[in-house]
């Protein structure tokens, strides 16, 4: 297989050095979730995280998927604790967090539905006190659940950006439309990734789709496109033993789709908070005693 070409890992890196001098850096929270499972989600959470994480980010991934979290088996790690034990006070929260590699962790999670019954409650401040050890992130990728439940849905209002993972089946795109219908109440702005698509062209073709009736039955939506995974055997491969592509095939058509969606991605994000810089940079003075994590709890919670 030839090599990617030696301008395109470049121009990502000036890309991404260029966005780590703005100055107004905080942890970012970007929700990756889908209208409905079997679609992939987990996996580009994982690999999209992983591909931060080599660019010189400090990332955590966070399952947030209620009753099926398994990044541990994606990543193909072991772990002991998930948030909920945490919670219940059973554990530091040091205790649940799972370094992948040093600056890549994962937050296990386990029956968020559970989580609402700390709301309120010393156990849950004490917890949010804990997660000082990620006070310095650079994103929190969280993998929500699929589909428009009520903790999978106070995920997604709490996070600063949202993408939608979707492909050509038509149950999925029907679904998926429904959850960016959803979501356009709070946010102007959604991501859209097309997984397992044939080719490039077909992939623009599925969100072309869903954004022609996105235009005209919801107006004040920009529903940006940020790329699209083929459906590849090196994926299959992966997920078969419980490793990342992006890591195990370095070379491969599926890591460069995946640059390129981080590419996309990076580019959004400075359209979209680079005019807030000011108001950010306030924010984070008035909370700068309080982990970025804890206080996205406090936020998730205040939606529920």
């Amino acid at each position: 297989m030839p090599n990617p070409p030696k301008h395109q890992a470049a121009e990502l890196e000036t890309l991404f050095q260029k966005n780590a001098k703005r100055n107004f850096s905080q942890t970012r929270f970007i929700a990756i979730t889908s209208g409905k499972g079997g679609v992939g989600k987990s996996s580009i959470s994982a690999n999209l995280s992983y591909a931060l994480w080599k660019l010189g980010k400090k990332v955590a991934v966070f399952d947030a998927d209620i009753g099926l979290a398994n990044l541990d088996l994606i990543f193909g790690v072991k772990t002991k604790y998930n948030i909920l034990h945490a919670l219940k006070g059973e554990v530091n929260f040091s205790e649940v967090l799972h370094t992948i590699e040093s600056g890549l962790y994962l937050v296990p999670g386990e029956s968020g539905e559970e989580i609402l019954k700390y709301a309120n409650s010393g156990v849950f401040e004490r917890f949010l006190e804990d997660c000082n050890i990620l006070q310095d992130l650079d994103y929190m990728i969280i993998d929500t659940g699929a589909g428009i439940g009520g903790v999978t849905q106070s995920f997604l209002e709490a996070s600063d950006m949202l993408v939608v993972v979707t492909m050509r089946d038509p149950s999925a795109l029907t679904d998926a439309y429904a959850t960016i219908k959803l979501n356009a109440k709070s946010k102007s702005d959604i991501a859209l990734i097309v997984n397992m698509a044939q080719n490039a062209k077909e992939a623009r073709a599925t969100y072309e789709r869903i954004n022609g009736v996105a235009k005209e039955k919801i107006t004040n939506l920009h529903l940006h496109y940020l790329g699209y995974l083929a459906q590849s055997a090196t994926i299959s491969k992966a997920t078969r033993a419980r490793e990342l592509f992006y890591k195990a095939e370095p070379l491969s058509p599926s890591k460069i789709q995946i640059d390129s969606i981080i590419k996309h991605l990076l580019n959004l994000e400075s359209k979209l908070f680079a005019p807030n810089a000011s108001r950010i940079m306030e924010q984070n003075m008035l909370s700068e005693s309080q982990s970025a994590f804890g206080s996205f709890f406090k936020r998730m919670l205040g939606y529920l």
